[in-house]
């Protein structure tokens, strides 16, 4: 039997992950026991723990108490699934026609894809905002406008990266397969819906991972498009809370964790899907 030795290289390597891991979780633990402390003893006791007179619920229950934390989720919650839904919708078929459909002008196409990946949101935001007021999305007394006026934008800002990781799989996929199933009389959208979209699950569940995660932290754009209280999402909500409070440092610790803890909830839920996804693209790119 082969024996697996431990060396002196591996073990420096595990050292150093943990370490750097370290670095990454320790944060997210100090302002969570930061949240269960009243504003005037944090900055004595920043890093104590929550126990006996430091610990107290208070800010919880003034974020709860004074806001519509569930509704702000549920709104949230909505915004992020359509994107993600959309996302992996038209980036799939974008992704399947610019793998496997050659014509005049497709490489270009795909530079163009690969450009757009480039501008970040900051550029574009005016004149996207621009064209949603001349529809009269923006600013309006309708739930359903005001979510529209948000879900479009980030669609639109996820299609380049979402593209560009589902070629790299589709292109590694056998073609005998999808000429098998034209032999049998499938057209191209029975191909792609039978054939494709069950071999590239991996990357259609990172890719709507990434896409649900990168709505859901999106700040920058609902500041922009949702400006009534009872359509804001829930980072936005907590952000008008901790700017209201200035330096209660209680109330913002307990409004990150608000924001954080439901991700890293998901992520320790969905992590296998991530990686999996994201090394079997690089594989089969």
């Amino acid at each position: 039997m082969k024996e697996n030795k431990i060396s002196i290289g591996k073990i420096l390597i595990y050292l150093f992950l943990t370490l750097w891991a370290l670095t990454t979780i320790y944060p997210i633990i100090w302002v969570v026991q930061n949240s269960f402390k009243a504003k005037d003893k944090i900055l004595a006791n920043s890093f104590a723990l929550p126990v006996g007179d430091l610990f107290t619920t208070a800010n919880y229950k003034k974020a709860f108490s004074n806001l519509n934390i569930f509704g702000s989720y549920a709104n949230s919650l909505f915004i992020s699934l359509m994107v993600a839904f959309v996302v992996i919708l038209l980036a799939g078929m974008a992704a399947y026609a610019l793998s496997r459909y050659h014509f005049r002008g497709s490489k270009l196409l795909y530079a163009v894809v690969i450009a757009a990946m480039m501008f970040p949101a900051y550029a574009t935001i005016i004149p996207v905002f621009s064209m949603e007021f001349s529809w009269g999305i923006v600013n309006t007394d309708s739930w359903a406008l005001s979510m529209f006026s948000v879900i479009l934008p980030q669609v639109a800002g996820n299609l380049s990266f979402a593209i560009v990781v589902l070629c790299g799989y589709i292109k590694g996929l056998p073609i005998e397969l999808e000429e098998a199933a034209f032999m049998e009389g499938c057209n191209a959208f029975q191909i792609f819906f039978k054939v494709i979209v069950p071999l590239t699950k991996p990357s259609f569940a990172t890719v709507a991972i990434f896409s649900f995660l990168w709505s859901y932290n999106d700040l920058f754009t609902q500041m922009f498009f949702l400006r009534r209280p009872e359509m804001w999402a829930i980072t936005r909500l907590l952000n008008q809370l901790t700017s209201q409070e200035g330096t209660n440092y209680g109330l913002m610790a307990s409004a990150v964790t608000l924001v954080v803890v439901p991700l890293v909830i998901v992520y320790i839920f969905l992590q296998k899907y991530i990686i999996k996804g994201m090394t079997a693209g690089a594989v089969k790119g």
